[in-house]
């Protein structure tokens, strides 16, 4: 897989220009780059941490698609939510916590510019997330 083969699937379904204005990098320099063109290290650590994705994966494909932080302890979810509710969740009720942990270490890290939640980034994230689960 290719640097343009990871950075598509980054881009999911996003169009280029919203990826482009959300990760600060003219929408020009990105299609550039989905030709073939490789990134300096600082375009791609600036990808990399505006796009939640691991500067790892994003440069060599290894390691995880997203940084750490997102990335859900399950065993820790299950035994938070067993003490808090006295219950232990069934798949689908940890599918759902899991989801919507990831999704709020999203919006607490990526806010738009003008200090709102960036509802329709989170969006992106999970079903990219979604698709890496398959």
């Amino acid at each position: 897989m290719t640097f343009a083969d990871r950075l598509k699937t980054l881009i999911g379904e996003e169009s280029v220009s919203g990826f482009a204005r959300r990760v600060d990098i003219s929408e020009a320099l990105i299609r550039k780059y989905l030709k073939g063109s490789e990134p300096s290290l600082t375009k791609a650590n600036q990808i990399a941490i505006r796009a939640n994705c691991s500067l790892e994966w994003l440069a060599t494909g290894c390691g995880y698609l997203y940084r750490h932080a997102e990335v859900v302890d399950q065993h820790a979810l299950i035994s938070a939510y067993t003490t808090v509710t006295g219950q232990t969740p069934t798949n689908e009720q940890t599918i759902e916590l899991v989801k919507m942990v990831s999704g709020y270490q999203f919006l607490r890290k990526h806010k738009k510019t003008d200090g709102y939640l960036d509802i329709e980034a989170m969006t992106t994230f999970l079903s990219i997330a979604k698709m890496e689960r398959k």
